[in-house]
């Protein structure tokens, strides 16, 4: 019989087994952690992810490491701010953080905690007392003339914070990652919650219709010593003032909400993003073929988003940009994978209307065999895209030889996590 050291010498002369044997041990695990924490599952569902070929798996990892670490995210987190924070600095942070769940390497770990302490420490304390990233034009709409004003951009930090909320939540339920990066981890998910506060106390939430809640950019700003605000910041909740974010960006602020509410267990953060997915849910209409419409990239949620007349302030329509809607696909399995407002027959509504529609929307690889080959056909695991979309599908691949795919959802598996991955 083979001794202990017999059996790592083993496994050492095998790589990739020896990750899958290491982060089966993890989850299995974080599993009965999670068990015992009573943590809900959504519906179970017949489908099961397929198989990646091997060689492949080990080409796309290889592409994946030279590309990740060749694109240098660290200018990113040393730089950027505004809304550029999320679109730039989330796709390293997200690579990272399945970078670990991937390999069980501490290195990806470290680039994570690297860039997040890059941008944290750039911050400027603001009139409030808050940490920010101001900048002109970080609303990413002329709406209202948002852009002419320096200021910070909700939109970007939770996205960048999802990513950060997620590793943190896994450190301090593995042993030996808590022992190692346990009080970095606490501040991380403090730091987060103090930015929710930043956010919450400037009014960034309006409540809708139907028990709703949206987010919304003010008009106002911050002078450029970032000891006092433009004018605008006393009467910024008043009648008529405020935009309604687009839905993929009301979608990337409440996932950010989701991995909070993993992290602390604190219902305000589930019962806002809760909030918004009714909202969203309102505006998918059903059709008889058992699919949806495509639904408006933005639509007025409250007086605020009208002018005089009652004159929209944004146009009402389907958007040509196709990503935005990947990233709303992404929320909604996020909130069904919590259950929340979304259930197994909008999951596989969506997947037919992905199908019909040449969509393919890449939260829905796991829940339909299709989508998954076409996924796995045309995904370049070595581009820009591959950054976080290649380590995601990856870990689904490693969570399947661990045994622990439950039917069609990853979800008990990504516990660790807090979250099922996000696309």
């Amino acid at each position: 019989m083979f001794t202990e050291v017999q059996r790592v010498r083993s496994l050492s002369q095998h790589p990739r087994l020896f990750v899958v044997v290491l982060l089966c041990a993890v989850l299995f695990n974080e599993r009965l952690l999670i068990a015992q924490l009573g943590s809900a599952k959504p519906e179970q569902t017949e489908h099961r992810i397929l198989k990646m070929d091997d060689a492949k798996f080990n080409d796309w990892l290889s592409r994946w490491e030279k590309e990740i670490i060749r694109e240098k995210g660290q200018r990113y987190c040393q730089s950027e701010m505004g809304e550029e924070i999320g679109w730039l600095m989330m796709p390293f942070l997200k690579g990272f953080y399945y970078g670990y769940l991937v390999t069980a390497d501490t290195r990806w770990v470290d680039m994570l905690v690297n860039c997040t302490d890059a941008w944290i420490k750039r911050a400027v304390i603001e009139p409030d007392g808050y940490l920010g990233w101001p900048k002109i034009g970080a609303a990413g709409t002329d709406i209202d003339n948002l852009d002419n004003f320096r200021a910070d951009s909700l939109l970007g930090e939770a996205m960048a914070l999802r990513f950060v909320v997620l590793m943190s939540d896994a450190i301090l339920k593995i042993p030996a990652l808590r022992e190692r990066y346990d009080a970095k981890a606490r501040n991380y998910v403090k730091f987060s919650e103090q930015i929710f506060n930043k956010w919450n106390e400037r009014g960034a939430w309006r409540s809708t219709e139907g028990d709703g809640m949206i987010t919304v950019v003010l008009p106002y700003g911050i002078g450029q010593k970032a000891d006092h605000w433009t004018r605008g910041y006393e009467s910024r909740n008043a009648p008529g003032n405020g935009f309604s974010h687009q839905h993929n960006k009301a979608n990337l602020v409440a996932c950010w909400l989701l991995a909070m509410y993993d992290a602390t267990g604190k219902a305000v953060y589930r019962e806002r993003a809760e909030k918004w997915f009714r909202l969203m849910k309102s505006r998918m209409k059903p059709k008889d073929d058992d699919m949806y419409e495509i639904w408006n990239y933005w639509q007025p949620a409250g007086a605020w988003d009208y002018r005089f007349l009652f004159v929209p302030k944004h146009w009402i329509g389907v958007h040509p940009k196709a990503g935005y809607y990947d990233i709303d696909v992404d929320a909604i399995v996020t909130a069904y994978e919590h259950r929340i407002i979304f259930d197994s027959e909008d999951i596989m509504r969506l997947a037919r209307t992905a199908l019909s529609e040449k969509r393919y929307w890449e939260a829905l690889v796991p829940y339909n065999d299709e989508i998954q080959y076409i996924f796995e056909a045309n995904q370049k695991p070595d581009s820009w895209h591959g950054l976080s979309a290649t380590p995601w599908y990856l870990a689904l691949q490693v969570q399947l030889q661990c045994g622990n795919q439950v039917s069609n959802s990853p979800t008990e598996s990504y516990q660790l996590a807090g979250c099922r991955p996000p696309r």
